[in-house]
């Protein structure tokens, strides 16, 4: 990956998180069957992460091109306001969270999901220029927030379980069971990502096949086949109350999610296919 690319991949990295947990957290809260006090930590990170998403988006720039990989810097502007939007709007949810679960506080978890996924919209904009299409990117970061947020919102959830051992299995099955579900859809994705040809390959794109990349293979191995295997065994873990193990897991298979995000965006910088 292109030094240059690294601020990119960052706001993309601190976007899905922040994102991608706040869709989890209102999930579990709508849901209401998830710890109180879980629903109210995941609540405050969505807007410690916000926070630094839109600081890292607000203080990097967007050129026509870097490395030869092309964007759209018109659709920044837009990517910035929603983003900061999603900020703010997650304030008041989390202070809501805070007087127990009401509808106002629902509803205003909502509207932050949606300004969370109108903020994915606009961010695909920006980076699919060069990519086979902007539902490849779209449907990257879409799945790259899942996978971030369940993971590590899951592995929150798992230690509620180590204080409160009688609470209900269901909630840390469903997030887990999500989590299998959405590894393994991004990995299905891979497939037309690589069949179908890019746009405008980057200059600093390496002359070898996709399939030579030991970086796609570092992405499918330790990025998507891995933390799925953990995380089917942390569903299974949590089916038979294994709380601990399960928590165990899932602090593994958060690292090597985040850090698969990291190659994938990376790999997408020096080919134009999204990982």
């Amino acid at each position: 990956m292109e030094a240059d690319a690294l601020p990119y991949t960052l706001i993309i990295l601190l976007a899905e998180f922040a994102i991608g947990s706040l869709w989890i957290t209102v999930g579990a809260d709508i849901r209401g069957l998830a710890a109180r006090g879980f629903v109210k930590f995941g609540a405050l990170t969505v807007v410690v992460m916000a926070a630094f998403a839109f600081w890292a988006a607000a203080a990097v720039s967007v050129p026509d091109e870097v490395g030869g990989f092309t964007m759209r810097p018109e659709a920044m502007g837009a990517a910035r306001a929603l983003l900061l939007a999603t900020f703010i709007s997650s304030i008041p949810y989390a202070f809501m969270s805070f007087g127990g679960r009401t509808r106002n506080g629902l509803a205003t978890g909502v509207v932050a999901s949606a300004l969370g996924l109108a903020t994915v919209v606009a961010l695909a904009l920006v980076f699919s220029p060069p990519t086979w299409g902007y539902a490849a990117v779209f449907l990257s970061l879409v799945l790259g927030s899942l996978a971030i947020g369940a993971v590590s919102m899951g592995m929150i959830l798992g230690h509620w379980y180590l204080v409160t051992p009688q609470l209900p299995e269901k909630p840390l099955r469903e997030v887990t069971l999500f989590l299998v579900i959405v590894i393994a859809i991004q990995g299905l994705l891979l497939v037309p990502n690589l069949l179908l040809p890019v746009r405008v390959t980057p200059e600093a794109a390496l002359d070898v096949p996709m399939r030579e990349n030991i970086f796609f293979w570092l992405r499918i191995s330790g990025g998507l086949a891995f933390p799925w295997l953990l995380a089917l065994m942390a569903w299974e873990s949590s089916s038979v109350r294994a709380m601990q193990s399960a928590t165990g897991l899932l602090y593994i298979a958060m690292a090597l999610v985040l850090s698969g995000e990291v190659v994938g965006k990376g790999l997408l910088f020096a080919t134009a296919v999204p990982a």
